[in-house]
């Protein structure tokens, strides 16, 4: 069967003196998740392992994110998380910092649903 998408949300996150891009991509990914609820689980009796979540992150080196890790944190779903090339790198020429700016696009899929539902 088909997944379908059933939710997308869209975070974001920073670090503003470490230059930690890892920080700042957990941040992202933590913003998204708290403006979103799905209470199809609990009305419906579906279990949360049947959700795929896929999640990309976007930092200027995506090469310093550890994926693994942060699918590891996530709370529910099975879990991919994808780094790409994105955010943002803000220098401070006054004090040597660089802030990094992290963006998460966090998409929850289940299997096709057609049919499973009657309107009451």
């Amino acid at each position: 069967m088909t997944d379908q998408r059933i939710i997308i949300e869209m975070g974001m996150g920073n670090d503003l003196h470490g230059m930690d891009y890892q920080k700042a991509a957990a941040r992202a990914i933590e913003d998204a998740i708290r403006h979103s609820t799905l209470p199809i689980f609990e009305t419906t009796g579906l279990s949360h392992d049947q959700m795929r979540v896929q999640v990309t992150v976007g930092v200027q080196d995506p090469d310093k994110i550890d994926t693994n890790a942060l699918a590891a944190g996530l709370p529910r779903g099975r879990a991919t998380v994808t780094a790409v090339k994105g955010g943002l790198n803000i220098p401070n020429p006054e004090t040597g910092d660089t802030a990094v700016v992290a963006t998460a696009a966090v998409e929850a899929f289940l299997t096709s649903q057609t049919g499973k539902w009657k309107r009451a």
